[in-house]
């Protein structure tokens, strides 16, 4: 007898084919059989230890993250509901350029501190690693759902350049190169890239064309967020797809938004380009969440001269006067490439977390309105809080627009990715909701996608980016990363009022043939494990 049957689900297989009524039979963590209408045909139906009626629950594949920030959070939240609970079965981590691998004692301290308002600071973590295969080794210790990863090409500059705002020496090109043929050794998918973030956004795009040359030599995707989502989007789009084509590498754009309101209803233009490009033999994939604001951290928003030397020197900048009045000029008055060329608005800019829990009073609020409470200017209140938090801040960016998002996520190489960061107070929802979102929101209520269509962007689309031969399908021999949710009654819980709340309407959830999730709670069990690039 096998393991599991599945009885009677609607079978949307990721193919993006109508569904099928069939039952499904799990055997050593695969599908070992799906046998269609098999009531109906009056055959002789599958036996198994366990059997689970599905009647009125849709079977798909695994919903994959495409951009995930569980960087510490899977191993330091054995639970990891957030993501767990919506059907996620595999995320990618290593996002924006930034990451814990690879290491040195220097660069580890430095990136931790650079991206607490992401992470945390990882006190509770054992930072027993420092090279990208021993990271992915302790995550096959047992984690909540299955992770892979990509090279951070910012913390590969931070380890053989600095912090600096410099061009790379040979040898550091050299050394640059050898980081990133290491990590991709070692199992990761490709290269991430921050290029509005410190240092990755000191790299020219001749220092970028040749790390992505190594990445593409394994097999690799460069996923790069890129240098402006605001001012000059559209030509930091061309950018990296052109920069993609000289390397010859894979591409796949990480939230591709088109935001602030110079780019309201211009999401055409965007695909317009990658059409054009995809027309020409380009290799394209890109993500979305389904919402319109954004997430980062408060020193984001900082111009690059600001953050140039890493933490230290950003607190060093602010404590001084005048300094911090330049730097104020820049946001107000100039618009920083922090903040994508555009003036910052400081009525779109809420704090949704900080490290410090004696701030917690700013947490929900923008900075234009805590600094109305405090009778002084927003940038006052928002270096006070840089200062105070130690630029551990985390932020909503309330800049986005909801046509250019739905016109985004029709196209066919869209898939989906939370960008989620799961710190802070009050974290963006879309950390919690982006998948049911999808499901109950643009697919049941608004129709913008087909169910197929949308169960095939968020599993066998990006299973192919990553080239996963046994991922993304519900078909004989695959991996039993599968979901089982209610199409009248999925929807994200969360909110922006409640960003934690779990979503309703996904009762099963199985990873590698075991249940995760199950009659809607989640289990003990640590199914996921690190999944390493194949050629």
């Amino acid at each position: 007898m096998e393991d599991l049957v599945i009885r009677d689900a609607d079978v949307v297989d990721g193919s993006g084919a109508p569904s099928y009524r069939a039952d499904v039979v799990v055997d050593d963590g695969r599908i070992a059989a799906i046998v269609k209408e098999a009531a109906a045909a009056g055959c002789q139906r599958p036996r198994a230890t366990r059997e689970l009626d599905a009647e009125g629950l849709v079977l798909s594949p695994g919903f994959i993250d495409m951009h995930a920030h569980s960087d510490l959070a899977l191993l330091r939240d054995p639970d990891h509901s957030a993501k767990a609970a919506q059907g996620v079965t595999l995320e990618v981590l290593g996002q924006d350029g930034l990451s814990y691998a690879p290491v040195d004692d220097r660069t580890l301290a430095e990136v931790r501190r650079a991206v607490a308002g992401w992470n945390g600071h990882g006190d509770d973590i054992d930072f027993d690693w420092r090279s990208v295969g021993e990271y992915l080794d302790r995550l096959d210790r047992g984690i909540a759902v299955n992770a892979a990863y990509l090279i951070p090409q910012g913390t590969v500059r931070a380890l053989a350049v600095g912090w600096e705002d410099r061009e790379a020496t040979p040898a550091e090109l050299d050394r640059m190169r050898r980081l990133v043929a290491e990590g991709m050794e070692q199992g990761a998918v490709g290269m991430s890239s921050g290029l509005t973030y410190t240092p990755g956004m000191y790299a020219e795009d001749a220092e970028l064309t040749e790390l992505c040359r190594v990445v593409a030599s394994y097999g690799g995707y460069y996923c790069p967020h890129h240098r402006s989502y605001g001012a000059g989007a559209l030509e930091a789009y061309e950018e990296m797809v052109a920069l993609s084509r000289e390397a010859d590498c894979s591409l796949h754009l990480a939230h591709a938004t088109m935001n602030f309101g110079v780019n309201k209803g211009r999401a055409p233009e965007l695909l317009s380009l990658l059409d054009q490009a995809l027309a020409a033999g380009a290799d394209i994939t890109l993500d979305t969440y389904p919402y319109t604001p954004g997430s980062t951290t408060l020193a984001a928003m900082l111009p690059s001269w600001a953050n140039e030397g890493g933490p230290d020197a950003v607190l060093a900048r602010l404590a001084d006067d005048e300094t911090s009045e330049r730097v104020r000029h820049h946001l107000e008055s100039l618009g920083s490439d922090g903040c994508h060329g555009v003036p910052i608005e400081w009525d779109t800019i809420e704090i949704s977390g900080v490290a410090d829990l004696a701030l917690a009073d700013f947490v929900g609020r923008t900075v234009a309105e805590s600094a109305r409470l405090r009778g002084e200017t927003p940038w006052t209140t928002a270096r006070r809080l840089l200062l105070a938090d130690r630029l551990a801040p985390s932020i909503l960016q309330h800049v986005g627009h909801e046509e250019n998002v739905r016109t985004i996520m029709r196209h066919r190489v869209h898939t989906g990715g939370s960008d989620g960061i799961l710190q802070g107070t009050k974290p963006h929802p879309r950390a919690y909701g982006t998948f049911p979102h999808y499901l109950g929101r643009y697919v049941r209520e608004l129709g913008v996608l087909s169910l197929e269509e949308c169960v095939a962007h968020l599993t066998a689309r990006p299973a192919g980016r990553l080239r996963l031969p046994d991922r993304g399908f519900v078909r004989e021999g695959y991996r039993a990363d599968v979901v089982l949710f209610d199409p009248r009654t999925v929807a994200a819980g969360s909110t922006f009022e409640d960003p934690r709340r779990l979503p309703t309407g996904i009762p099963y959830v199985l990873i590698n043939g075991r249940f995760v999730i199950e009659e809607g709670r989640r289990t003990d069990v640590m199914a996921g494990r690190a999944i390493r690039r194949t050629l």
